[in-house]
C-alpha cells in the first residue's frame, strides 16, 4: 500500500471518528499520533463530553479488541492485571489475565483508584507487560491506555503522582460541543447510536506499519534545537518547581514525527511542535508554591514557555 493510500485510509477514520464524536478531529487526530508514538492519552472533562466513546470508536474502528474498567478506591491490583488463580479441575494454579491484556484500554476516573492500584498500570504502560510470581506476561500490540478524570469532582479521590503522569504521552480536556455540532449530534442519535453501525476501517498490522513508516520523518536541526529548548525551559521558569524530563524530550519528538506524518509531511515544522506542545507538557509540570497560591493555570505557563522561547526561522538567501 502507498503512502497516499495509507494516508486516505486515515483519513476515513478520522471521518468516521468525526461523525461519532463530532467537533473533536483535532483531538483524534492528536490522540491517534499518540497511539502510533506508543504513547497513553489521559482525557479530562465534565461528564457526558464522550470521553468514553472516544476509547469505544478507537477500537472499533480498528477491529482491536476493547476493555473498561471503572475506577473505584475498592479496585485491587488484580482487577486490572489479573493474578494466579487455583484451578480446581487440574489441581493448578494458572495465571488468568485481567482486562489490560486488550489493545485499547478505558481506566474510567483513574483518580477514583487508590495509589497501590493506579500503581499496577506503571509496568503495563511503560514496558508493555505484566509481571506476576516472577513471570512475565507480554501485553497485545498495539496496546493503548485511555485514562478519564473529572475535573470537577475532587471528593474521594486520589491524585496521580508525577510518575504516573509522565506515562500519559498527552493529556487533553474534552469541553462542550459547539452549538452546531450539538444540534448534529441529537439527529444523529435520532435513528440510533452511529457508533454501533460503523464497521472496522483500520487494524493492527496497519497501526504497526503506520508506525514504522512515520520514524523516516525527519527533525531538522534547527527544529530539533527548539524541541529540546522548550523542554529545557520548564526547568528555568520562575512558576515551575520541577520541569519536564529528559525522556519527555524523547517523547514529544516521536510524537512530533507521527503528527506530522499523518498531515502527509516528510519533516517536523515548529508549528507542529507549537500545536503539540500543551498536550505533551501541561500535565508534566510540577508548579512552584507562589504559582499554586496564585492560581496559575498550567496551561498559561506552557503558553508563556511557546512566547519566550525563540522560534527558528529559515533565512531565505
Amino acid at each position: 500500500m502507498t503512502r497516499s493510500d495509507s494516508l486516505g485510509r486515515v483519513q476515513q477514520f478520522l471521518d468516521a471518528i468525526d461523525g461519532i464524536v463530532l467537533g473533536k478531529r483535532q483531538e483524534a487526530t492528536v490522540i491517534l499520533a499518540a497511539w502510533l508514538a506508543h504513547g497513553h492519552v489521559l482525557l479530562e472533562g465534565v461528564p457526558g463530553v464522550a470521553k468514553t466513546r472516544f476509547a469505544r470508536a478507537f477500537a472499533q474502528l480498528t477491529a482491536l479488541s476493547f476493555a473498561r474498567v471503572q475506577g473505584a478506591p475498592d479496585l485491587l491490583p488484580q482487577d486490572i492485571t489479573g493474578g494466579v488463580l487455583y484451578d480446581l479441575k487440574t489441581g493448578q494454579w494458572q495465571f488468568r489475565p485481567g482486562p489490560v491484556f486488550h489493545h485499547v484500554l478505558l481506566v474510567d476516573e483513574i483518580n477514583r483508584m487508590s495509589p497501590r492500584t493506579q500503581a499496577a498500570l506503571l509496568e503495563c504502560m511503560e514496558e508493555r507487560q505484566v509481571t506476576v510470581d516472577g513471570i512475565s506476561h507480554p501485553l497485545p500490540t498495539p496496546f493503548l491506555v485511555l485514562a478519564t478524570q473529572n475535573p470537577m469532582e475532587m471528593e474521594g479521590t486520589f491524585p496521580l503522582p508525577e510518575a504516573e503522569l509522565d506515562r500519559f504521552l498527552i493529556s487533553l480536556s474534552l469541553g462542550y460541543p459547539s452549538a452546531a455540532d450539538e444540534r448534529r449530534l441529537v439527529q444523529a442519535f435520532s435513528q440510533g447510536d452511529p457508533l454501533s453501525q460503523l464497521p472496522p476501517i483500520i487494524d493492527g498490522p496497519f497501526l504497526t506499519n503506520l508506525s514504522e513508516a512515520a520514524k523516516s520523518v525527519l527533525i531538522h536541526d534547527a527544529t530539533l534545537d527548539y524541541l529540546v529548548a522548550l523542554c529545557r525551559a520548564t526547568r528555568d521558569h520562575p512558576s515551575i518547581a520541577w520541569g519536564v524530563s529528559p525522556r519527555t524530550t524523547v517523547r514529544f519528538a516521536q510524537l512530533a514525527r507521527t503528527y506530522a506524518f499523518l498531515h502527509g509531511h516528510d519533516y517536523v515544522t515548529p508549528d507542529d511542535l507549537k500545536t503539540l506542545a500543551p498536550y505533551v507538557l501541561t500535565h508534566r509540570l510540577v508548579l512552584s508554591q507562589t504559582a499554586q497560591v496564585s492560581r496559575v493555570h498550567h496551561r498559561a505557563v506552557v503558553d508563556d514557555l511557546m512566547r519566550t522561547v525563540p522560534v527558528p526561522v529559515e533565512h531565505l538567501p
